[in-house]
């Protein structure tokens, strides 16, 4: 959904919340309603009148266009081309992930072995796969959920598999903030699909304290890696010791 589709939807929504109908956004803007309805059917709006319709509406501009941005959906997924792309080139990915973690593009030169062009090229392609919205002063609205799934057995998961697990379980996990555990349990299906859930649960909930965290400086957040997985499972040493059935 482009921007200004996204505003119009935005507009009409809050319209009809309020009761209000196109003649009183005509008598706001002091047209006729055909003219109003043939603005709205084309998706035409100037800033002015999109200022008094938003007046109309009690909202100021910036205000409504931070209604608008609130109101689209998050991506939950891309598709196994997006995600080829996004894992083929590192400093796409370090662009994303950067993105996904509320860095400015000053933040990413400052601390990378990146150019600014080369940000800015990246993010970019970020816009054209749809995961960003690249606004003025180069600030990112990200368009893809904080916590959106990976395909299975998509390129993702596999680039994760190969270079990301084996180095994230190489650290000794017993620093602060730090933990590691691992549990095993028999489950029945009912509790299996319970445990899913909880997962879910425990993802939303650091998505939000992600959030919550956005709005301290860049010094005092720490990248944090919590990984949660479940599957039917035996150790091989195990499974070999099983009688026939």
């Amino acid at each position: 959904m482009s921007e200004t589709v996204l505003v119009v939807a935005t507009v009409k929504r809050l319209l009809k919340a309020r009761g209000l109908t196109y003649r009183d956004v005509a008598q706001a803007l002091g047209l006729s309603e055909p003219s109003v309805k043939r603005v709205f059917s084309s998706e035409r709006f100037t800033v002015a009148r999109l200022a008094r319709v938003a007046e109309l509406l009690g909202y100021t501009l910036a205000e409504l266009m931070q209604e608008a941005a609130a109101s689209a959906p998050a991506m939950r997924t891309l598709d196994a081309a997006q995600e080829g792309r996004l894992v083929s080139d590192e400093k796409l990915l370090l662009v994303a992930v950067c993105s996904l973690n509320h860095w400015t593009v000053d933040d990413v030169v400052a601390a990378c072995r990146i150019t600014r062009a080369e940000v800015l090229k990246r993010l970019l392609v970020l816009e054209r796969m749809g995961m960003i919205v690249l606004l003025p002063g180069d600030r990112v609205r990200l368009r893809i959920a904080r916590d959106f799934d990976w395909l299975p057995d998509g390129p993702i998961r596999r680039f994760f598999a190969t270079w990301g697990l084996p180095d994230f379980l190489r650290g000794p996990f017993d620093g602060e903030g730090e933990s590691m555990a691992f549990v095993h349990g028999m489950l029945t299906p009912a509790a299996q699909a319970e445990m899913v859930r909880e997962l879910r649960r425990l993802r939303q909930r650091l998505a939000a304290l992600h959030e919550e965290s956005a709005a301290a400086p860049l010094a005092m957040r720490r990248g944090t890696a919590v990984l949660l997985a479940q599957r039917e499972w035996e150790p091989e040493a195990f499974a070999r010791l099983r009688r026939p059935a």
